[in-house]
């Protein structure tokens, strides 16, 4: 039997909820590798025409919502600094090559391939093998930006409580919540939005709560997929009006004193850095990073096993 041909919108900006399973026995996603795979979404996010809306790393699958915009929705001068920032000097980009930039950017096809083939190759040289990573071929559905698009967020924020890993989305930095709360948005990866226009009239913090409110309170309801948030937990929201605390805040940011490789002033961590940097398995140097909410506080991620 022929495959369903994929449903695409060419012509308007388009959401797509994209759901990809490994090939692989057991759960073959690991911390780290989790991370790269976010590392790639990032990377590829700021060459495609996308929007990053949500997202949800688990140990043998991911989630991925995407806005996609058509391949004139960009002007020449707005593409060509798009491919320059991308590329660097390592490539020249011409107003020529633009046509087929353009096809080639605006698909959502592409754009997965390019995230799932980086990471395939990145495993298998990570593990000494060869062949397929990834099962067949990606799952894609459209998703209308209103209530639809606010409960598939919900869904895919509660994969790691579902699935008993942690009791809060939060918890879990390879999610929506999880990387908004625990990264700050870190590179601007993610597109500040939840769907509802109601929601988006709102200040960021004000939205944020809205959106932990309508993830906890369905994430509470009994589910026969899985955990359910425990109702102490939702009543401990409920008494803080779904905002996220300074406490909170630095609750999280703790993660960055084991899952860092150096931490300190700007200085110290340059300096540290310096001393090392032929251990640290990149091309390009790496830089200190300022852990928000700590003032004055940088660090260098782990380095790459």
């Amino acid at each position: 039997m022929a495959r369903i041909r994929r449903l695409i919108n060419e012509w308007e900006p388009t959401i797509y909820h994209v759901m990809s399973r490994t090939a692989l026995d057991g759960f073959p996603l690991d911390d780290i590798e989790k991370d790269t795979l976010v590392d790639l979404i990032k990377s590829f996010s700021k060459l495609y025409l996308v929007d990053v809306l949500g997202f949800c790393i688990m140990g043998n699958h991911f989630h991925l919502m995407v806005r996609v915009y058509p391949q004139d929705h960009y002007s020449d001068d707005e593409m060509l600094s798009r491919l320059r920032r991308f590329f660097g000097k390592k490539k020249t980009v011409s107003k020529h090559q633009l046509p087929f930039y353009r096809s080639k950017l605006s698909s959502l096809s592409e754009f997965v391939k390019e995230i799932k083939q980086g990471f395939t190759r990145y495993y298998n040289k990570k593990h000494n093998r060869r062949g397929f990573f990834w099962g067949q071929r990606y799952k894609s559905v459209m998703i209308e930006n209103s209530d639809a698009l606010l409960n598939c967020l919900a869904y895919i924020d509660l994969n790691p409580v579902r699935a008993a890993m942690v009791d809060q989305p939060e918890d879990y930095r390879w999610c929506t919540l999880g990387y908004l709360v625990q990264s700050g948005n870190k590179d601007r990866l993610l597109s500040l939005e939840f769907g509802v226009e109601r929601l988006n009239k709102l200040g960021f913090k004000e939205r944020l709560a809205a959106y932990r409110e309508f993830v906890y309170e369905i994430g509470a309801l009994v589910s026969k997929k899985g955990k359910s948030i425990e109702p102490e937990i939702l009543e401990k929201q409920r008494a803080k009006g779904f905002n996220i605390s300074s406490m909170d805040c630095l609750k999280y940011k703790t993660r960055y004193f084991t899952d860092s490789a150096i931490i300190g002033s700007r200085k110290y961590v340059a300096q540290t850095y310096s001393q090392f940097a032929d251990l640290f398995n990149h091309r390009k140097e790496k830089k200190p990073v300022p852990i928000r909410g700590m003032d004055s506080v940088y660090s260098l991620k782990r380095l790459v096993h």
